[in-house]
């Protein structure tokens, strides 16, 4: 990694631990000056208003859309343009970068001014998997160079990798700045690491036509860290399955993210046997018998893979279904039979 590529990233972990460190500082009045419904039951977001206010509600979706909408706009006239890949930050780096300043410091503004985020209208699920979805899409887009099971490289067509390469920006940076309009700037753990972490996934939409936006190693970064924050996030909230998305989290980097390293197979064989007896002193730990942990372990640990390379084949078949009758309908010779 050269200079100017590690100067960017780290500007990214100033830009988004800077950010936090204001959200956390600013936080406390907002305990006194609005009240919420806390936790009712399972599913529903704590941190919303009592009482609906109409203003929150225009004010979150107003800043939300003009985010998400400026954001689209530089990446439309990066991609009419298609500049190359540089050391250095050209236009479009720096009117993203002050896009995410701004919108960043409105959003924190309209949390202390009004607090009600995107959460007033629309299910937590959404902006959960909004990022969830993003995660999955990268697989596809990093099959060629790493594969997506154990090295294996998926007979993903050339058009689809193409599609996604050529307008994941649209959809990444849709769910990040969705899913930083969904949350009021509260100071709770989950809150902080949160916004810690999407800010720095929001960095890397900065970072287009930027050599370091193609770094392995800060690329690798982006997708691990989703194993602390979700595992802590559970935690924090008592959640008991914090194992799940910890050791869950963790066997995708085993799986697939590990395969785009340098690393040798004995190397690669020693990391999964720690990786398996670190899960099962943990499961073993928390139940009451080694057999139950095991069970537990067996039970949980591949949630989160299967849902991943699920959605993944689903994403897969769609998309050979609309290529297939897009073809046929711009080229009705090529489904005749001769």
């Amino acid at each position: 990694m050269n200079v100017s590529c590690r100067k960017a990233i780290l500007a990214g972990f100033l830009f988004a631990g800077l950010t936090t460190a204001v959200i956390a500082l600013t936080a406390t009045r907002l305990q006194t000056a609005f009240t919420t419904v806390g936790t009712t039951r399972p599913f529903q977001y704590p941190w919303r208003l009592t009482t609906p206010d109409q203003m929150a509600q225009l004010t979150a979706w107003l800043g939300y859309s003009f985010h998400n909408l400026s954001a689209w706009l530089v990446i439309w006239l990066a991609r009419r343009q298609q500049p190359s890949f540089s050391d250095r930050f050209n236009r479009y780096n720096w009117s993203m970068i002050t896009i995410h300043i701004l919108f960043a410091a409105l959003h924190l503004l309209q949390t202390h001014l009004w607090y009600d985020g995107l959460a007033r209208d629309v299910p937590e699920i959404t902006a959960l998997g909004s990022v969830a979805l993003m995660l999955m899409v990268v697989l596809i887009l990093e099959n060629p160079r790493r594969g997506i099971l154990l090295g294996w490289r998926a007979p993903f067509s050339r058009r689809l990798v193409g599609v996604v390469k050529e307008y994941h920006g649209y959809l990444f940076t849709w769910a990040l700045t969705y899913t930083f309009w969904y949350h009021p700037t509260e100071d709770t753990p989950g809150h902080l690491l949160g916004f810690f972490y999407i800010l720095l996934l929001i960095w890397q939409s900065a970072l287009l036509f930027h050599r370091a936006h193609l770094n392995r190693w800060w690329k690798l970064t982006l997708e691990v860290l989703v194993l602390p924050h979700g595992a802590l996030v559970a935690y924090y909230q008592q959640n008991q399955m914090w194992p799940m998305f910890a050791f869950g989290f963790g066997a995708m980097f085993f799986l697939t993210q590990m395969y785009g390293l340098p690393l040798r197979t004995l190397t690669r064989r020693l990391a999964w046997a720690s990786f398996l007896l670190l899960a099962l002193a943990t499961y073993g730990w928390r139940a009451d018998s080694w057999q139950s942990g095991l069970f537990d372990m067996a039970a949980e640990l591949p949630r989160i893979p299967f849902l991943e390379y699920t959605v993944v084949l689903i994403l897969f078949v769609l998309f050979a279904i609309v290529d297939r009758i897009w073809t046929t309908k711009s080229d009705p010779a090529a489904s005749a039979v001769p």
